[in-house]
C-alpha cells in the first residue's frame, strides 16, 4: 500500500497552497496543477532522476517547492522542443548545482525565447489550478493587462499564455502599480526590438560580404539566435544588478 509520502497527500490541514515563501508546501497533485501535468508524469521524472525528491513532511508527506515547480517546467518546455528523455537528462546534468528556482526559470526562458508562442485555452476552474490560488476579477484584469490573458469572449473561458503565467501570478502580489509594470514592459519591448534589429542589420551585413545568400543567413541565425538571447540575458542581468547596487548605496548615503 503507498504511503502518504508516496502519494503526496494528506489530510486538508496539512495541505500546502503555495511556494511563494520559498519553503516546500505542495503536495503532488498541487505541483501538478501547478505545472499543467498529471501526477503520474511527475512520478515518472521522478524516477527517471528528472525531478529531485520532495521534502518529507509531518507523516511523512511528500512537499515540493519552487525549485521543484521551476524544474518540471523546464523539463516539459524542453520536451516541448523535441529532446529526449536521454537528451533532457544530459542538458539537466549539465547544469550547476544549487540552482535557484529564479536560476532555472532563467533557463527555461533560454529555451523557450526562440520557439513559437502557444496560448492555451482554459476555463476558469484550471486557471486557478494553474496559478495555485483563487484569482478576484481585479487579479484577472491585471493578467489580462501584462498579456497573460485574454477573455474568451464566452464569459468563462480564457486564453493563456502558459510561459507567462507564473511570472504574471507573481507580480500580483509585488506592490508596484499595473501602470508601472506596464510601463517596464514598454521600456522592454521598445529596447528589445532595437536591439533585434541592430543585430540582424549586423549579421545580414556580416553575410552579404561573403556570400548574397538567404539560405545562408538563416542558417546564421539558427546557429547565433540560442547564443545572442543567453549573452542577451547575462548583460541585461549584470547591467541590472550594477544599477540595482548604485541605487542602494545612493540610499543609503542619503
Amino acid at each position: 500500500m503507498a504511503t502518504e509520502a508516496e502519494t503526496g497527500t494528506g489530510t486538508g490541514a496539512e495541505t500546502g497552497t503555495g511556494t511563494e515563501t520559498g519553503e516546500p508546501a505542495l503536495t503532488v497533485d498541487e505541483l501538478a496543477a501547478r505545472a499543467g501535468v498529471t501526477v503520474r508524469t511527475v512520478r515518472f521524472y521522478s524516477t527517471r532522476g528528472l525531478l529531485p525528491p520532495p521534502e518529507l513532511g509531518p507523516r511523512r508527506v511528500g512537499r515540493y517547492g519552487p525549485g521543484h515547480l521551476s524544474r518540471l517546467a523546464l523539463i516539459e518546455e524542453l520536451q516541448r522542443q523535441g529532446l529526449t528523455l536521454a537528451a533532457i537528462e544530459r542538458y539537466l546534468n549539465r547544469l550547476p548545482e544549487g540552482l535557484s528556482a529564479q536560476d532555472l526559470a532563467i533557463h527555461r526562458a533560454l529555451v523557450t525565447s526562440w520557439m513559437p508562442d502557444e496560448a492555451e485555452d482554459t476555463s476558469r476552474e484550471e486557471l486557478e489550478r494553474r496559478a495555485g490560488r483563487a484569482l478576484t476579477e481585479e487579479d484577472v484584469d491585471r493578467l489580462a493587462a501584462m498579456n497573460v490573458l485574454e477573455r474568451d469572449g464566452s464569459g468563462g473561458g480564457f486564453r493563456v499564455d502558459p510561459g507567462l503565467l507564473h511570472l504574471g501570478v507573481r507580480l500580483l502580489d509585488v506592490p508596484i502599480a499595473p501602470e508601472a509594470i506596464l510601463a517596464a514592459r514598454t521600456v522592454l519591448l521598445e529596447h528589445a526590438r532595437a536591439t533585434a534589429r541592430e543585430l540582424s542589420r549586423l549579421f545580414r551585413d556580416e553575410v552579404e560580404t561573403r556570400t548574397p545568400d538567404v539560405a545562408a543567413m538563416k542558417s546564421l541565425s539558427a546557429h547565433m539566435q540560442p547564443l545572442v538571447v543567453q549573452a542577451l540575458v547575462t548583460a541585461f542581468q549584470r547591467s541590472l544588478n550594477d544599477e540595482l547596487r548604485t541605487a542602494y548605496e545612493d540610499a543609503e548615503r542619503g
